[in-house]
């Protein structure tokens, strides 16, 4: 696996994330040694869950995203879970955020739900994605290709399916977001 050698990673985060696709992303970044941090809208703590409906304890919180700028980190994570990305869609310093981030041309990754935040971002438009079948027809009316595979990467945004998807989304992901380090170190992007 390529090395993200203290790369600084946001995951952009809030309440409903779904447990798995926080955590097992952030074990593969952090494994490959990239240094991650839970961006939020609120402090303290996320309420984590598991497929929607179970409680699946909670993240801390490092950051406020109102406090974060795209400068701070060499590439963005939005997980999913049904409710969080419609907290974050809520949130204009969120979905600034998640603009500023596709636009600089950063490695951004996300995955099921997570797309919705492109829909609210205005970064769909053109782009090839997938994501959980019900945000399918939301990314379509926002201009995307969408396309039902396991892992999609469409210029430096990257998107999964489901949480099935997530070894494959892992392993993307770190590749991805290396391959932006080394470009970004040798004068590239």
């Amino acid at each position: 696996m390529a090395a993200l050698d203290g790369r600084r990673v946001a995951i952009l985060a809030a309440d409903g994330v779904e447990r798995v696709e926080l955590e097992q992303p952030r074990q593969a970044l952090d494994g490959a040694g990239a240094r991650t941090e839970v961006v939020s809208i609120k402090d303290g703590e996320i309420l984590a869950r598991d497929h929607d409906l179970e409680d699946a304890g909670t993240f801390a919180v490092d950051r406020l995203v109102g406090d974060a700028s795209v400068d701070d980190y060499d590439a963005l994570l939005l997980p999913g879970g049904t409710v969080n990305p419609d907290k974050l869609r809520m949130e204009p310093a969120a979905v600034a955020f998640v603009r500023d981030f596709v636009q600089s041309g950063k490695p951004v990754a996300s995955i099921c739900h997570g797309p919705w935040n492109f829909v609210e971002a205005d970064v769909a438009r053109g782009r090839r994605l997938t994501s959980f079948p019900s945000v399918r027809t939301d990314l379509r009316n926002a201009g995307a290709e969408v396309v039902d595979e396991e892992v999609v990467t469409d210029g430096n945004i990257t998107t999964s399916r489901s949480p099935d998807d997530l070894p494959a989304f892992c392993e993307r992901i770190v590749q991805e977001f290396a391959g932006a380090s080394a470009a970004a170190a040798g004068g590239g992007t």
